[in-house]
């Protein structure tokens, strides 16, 4: 059995599979197994030796992981399925969605996973040209990120870790209406996180050098079914919100596998 993707699902699978009988071996494109477990989440949210010893207890029990592995790339989809008798594709969800809005895809713009990884690569002991140049290091910097969700909190939490000057959380719905854990709002909020509730997006003020993200002013509407109120833009309340360091953390969709005919993992 093989298995593209060495996060959560590929290993739960593994693991499974191994319990049953089955010979198992494991694709990744990265150098460590775990995916998010042990480059998306941050330490103080998931400490690395857990999944470190998950992983260990894969190998110890036959799981055979191949890793810098990227499939499409260094062995073909073709060649891997000819290799075994079933294959799972576990690569989960990597495509941040974008910033729809003018600038939205500014070189100043980071994805969430980007400023993540990268804070998880430095703490695991590995040298990250992006973190030492500063690119994707908010020490000294104003951050901003926008989003509600955990990997918005993980964003806001990791910046004041690194000494950002100031982390603003903006453009995010009432704390009852929001995506993330109202914990994760409540330890932000205790570290010195500030929060712009009911906000939104209007441009990020970019350029040679970002000087901030231009918001607008919202109010909830009726409840749905579900009983979240959506967002209604404020007529003439627009307001600039300060930062050199603009994250945009709204959430991820599965990568798409038939890119350029390849199979990515």
């Amino acid at each position: 059995m093989g298995i593209i993707g060495a996060g959560p699902a590929g290993m739960a699978a593994a693991e499974s599979l191994r319990l049953r009988g089955y010979q198992v071996t494991i694709y990744d494109r990265h150098d460590r197994p775990g995916g998010l477990l042990i480059y998306g989440i941050p330490n103080f949210k998931l400490e690395k030796h857990v999944v470190e010893r998950r992983s260990k207890r894969l190998q110890d029990g036959g799981v055979k992981f191949v890793m810098n592995c990227n499939v499409g790339e260094t062995i073909s989809f073709d060649d891997l399925r000819a290799k075994h008798d079933a294959v799972l594709i576990a690569t989960g969800c990597y495509e941040a969605r974008p910033l729809n809005a003018p600038n939205g895809a500014d070189k100043h713009v980071v994805k969430a996973l980007d400023f993540l990884f990268t804070a998880n690569r430095v703490g695991l002991g590995d040298s990250v040209a992006a973190y030492d140049d500063g690119s994707l290091n908010a020490a000294g910097r104003r951050v901003v990120v926008i989003g509600g969700g955990d990997t918005a909190m993980d964003c806001v939490r990791t910046a004041t870790r690194q000494g950002a000057k100031s982390v603003h959380l903006s453009l995010s719905p009432r704390p009852r209406n929001m995506p993330g854990s109202q914990r994760e709002v409540a330890n932000a909020e205790e570290e010195g996180v500030l929060f712009d509730w009911l906000a939104a997006p209007k441009a990020v003020k970019g350029g040679a050098k970002a000087s901030g993200v231009k918001a607008v002013r919202m109010r909830l509407g009726a409840p749905d079914a579900s009983g979240r109120q959506a967002p209604q833009e404020e007529p003439d309340s627009e307001y600039n919100v300060p930062g050199d360091l603009i994250i945009a953390a709204l959430g991820f969709d599965p990568e798409d596998l038939r890119v350029a005919g390849k199979r990515r993992c």
